[in-house]
């Protein structure tokens, strides 16, 4: 299963913000669309990832609150990031090796999508229960005669 598979079943829908929106504004959508990320865009080319986890620490580091602050000033700058021909099983190390939670996928310098760890989860445990139900219906369907002791 490859990374165009995930985002063919997830549809198309993007959430963004610009380097330079308030950090506050970039949170009340994230809450309003009840995300969990936000890709940061300028000059129409993928420059951060925020999420979550940055937010938290922008709002502990400005003692409770986000002020003034920028997207840009909490952002990760230097997201992971695949592309669509990505296979799963290396999303998956990605994602573990970086803790990540969330990965835009990218098509050059074109933003795709985001794949998040959930989405990988259900692709592994949708592609999981598919296989059980094949192998299921295979011995249900098997001779008698034939059937193997288990």
């Amino acid at each position: 299963m490859k990374v165009s598979d995930i985002l063919l079943l997830k549809g198309s829908t993007l959430y963004v913000a610009q380097a330079d929106d308030a950090l506050a504004d970039a949170v009340a959508l994230m809450a309003e669309k009840d995300i969990g990320s936000l890709v940061v865009m300028e000059h129409g080319d993928v420059v951060g990832m925020l999420t979550f986890r940055e937010v938290i620490q922008a709002t502990v580091k400005n003692g409770g609150s986000l002020g003034a602050s920028r997207v840009r000033s909490a952002m990760d700058d230097a997201p992971l990031t695949c592309t669509m021909e990505t296979e799963l099983d290396e999303v998956r190390r990605m994602i573990l090796d970086r803790h990540a939670r969330y990965m835009p996928v990218m098509d050059k310098r074109m933003l795709m999508g985001v794949v998040s760890l959930y989405d990988v989860a259900k692709a592994v445990v949708d592609s999981q229960n598919f296989e059980n139900k094949l192998l299921k219906a295979y011995i249900r369907d098997w001779p008698e005669q034939e059937t193997p002791n288990p």
